[in-house]
């Protein structure tokens, strides 16, 4: 049985919830804990309406991007992968808080724990196929537009996916604190090593984003600098460009990491028997990352702009025509 957290943010008696944060030693389930009617905690009810959030934006934008014929360029097929992952991720904030204060269970709890964890990492292994993509298509900026880009996004989407349901997969399978809650992590009822395989592989994929827009930096502050001299630009025309460019990337990875960076860390070097607000502290803003996305990757775009627009009116085509942008621009 896995009800929830109470309304001050630690576990009664006998209760147990999703995150490690534990009274006194660690002891076994108590059956008797799940007819116990739960305080409503705040932060779960903030996490439960965080959820409704996400679900709504990325809803709009897996619409959009696979209804229309148009959106099956590489780029927007990344961007709905982003948007599906997300779109889990706020579907299974509410079904854990639904879960855990209507139908406690340890089987349901496994499953929600699993979901959340599938989604946040095809979230984050998302963002790292975009900014590939985004990369390859000013490296390789005149063979981009070829069916090997179209090979190597299936490529990405497989290995994201299929990485990420592993993942998901392991507390399923047995890979869980449930009857051994010393081995627990801050999250429950995952296991401190899984959790830590998990930060580790954020910080891989973020050491990895960092180094590609380091390198797309350095291309746009290459290009600019050809535009300005070919086309007799002046030197504060060349500036404006380059520094847009490089404040546009900027915004992106430094939101990216002030979400997921605390909870990360935290990940790392919080226990089990820590108390439970320093986790629900951290894992908000993580949840945030999947509320901004949308209007980073997906409502940006011209493209996605026209067909929302289109739809408000009421005169939606999914056949409507749309200029071929590059990722870079998206």
């Amino acid at each position: 049985a896995v009800p929830g957290w109470g309304a001050q943010g630690q576990l009664g008696e006998g209760q147990q919830g999703w995150f490690a944060a534990r009274n006194g030693s660690g002891s076994s389930l108590d059956l008797e804990s799940v007819v116990q009617p739960l305080a409503l905690n705040p932060w779960d009810v903030v996490l439960c309406i965080s959820g409704t959030i996400i679900s709504c934006e990325n809803a709009v934008v897996v619409v959009v991007i696979f209804y229309a014929p148009a959106f099956r360029a590489p780029m927007f097929l990344l961007i709905g992968s982003l948007a599906t992952a997300d779109l889990l991720a706020g579907l299974g904030l509410i079904l854990h808080f639904a879960f855990v204060y209507f139908i406690p269970s340890e089987a349901i709890s496994l499953l929600t724990v699993g979901l959340l964890v599938t989604s946040f990492t095809a979230s984050v292994s998302s963002l790292l196929t975009i900014t590939i993509d985004r990369y390859l298509s000013l490296y390789n900026a005149l063979t981009y537009y070829s069916e090997r880009t179209v090979t190597r996004t299936y490529i990405m989407l497989i290995l994201t996916w299929g990485a990420s349901i592993c993942y998901g997969l392991l507390p399923i399978m047995g890979w869980n604190c449930l009857k051994e809650p010393s081995a627990c992590s801050i999250v429950k009822p995952l296991m401190k090593n899984h959790l830590i395989i998990l930060s580790v592989s954020f910080f891989m994929v973020f050491a990895v984003m960092l180094q590609l827009y380091v390198q797309i930096c350095k291309i746009i502050c290459r290009h600019a600098h050809q535009i300005a001299v070919q086309r007799h630009f002046l030197a504060s025309s060349h500036y404006v460009t380059t520094r847009k460019g490089i404040a546009t990337l900027a915004v992106i990875l430094g939101t990216f990491a002030s979400c997921w960076l605390p909870f990360a860390i935290y990940c790392l070097l919080g226990d089990y028997s820590y108390p439970a607000l320093y986790t629900y502290v951290t894992l908000l803003p993580a949840t945030y990352n999947s509320m901004i996305n949308p209007v980073i990757y997906a409502f940006r775009n011209q493209e996605i702009q026209k067909v929302l627009w289109t739809v408000c009116c009421g005169c939606f085509s999914a056949t409507m025509p749309f200029r071929s942008r590059s990722p870079s621009d998206v």
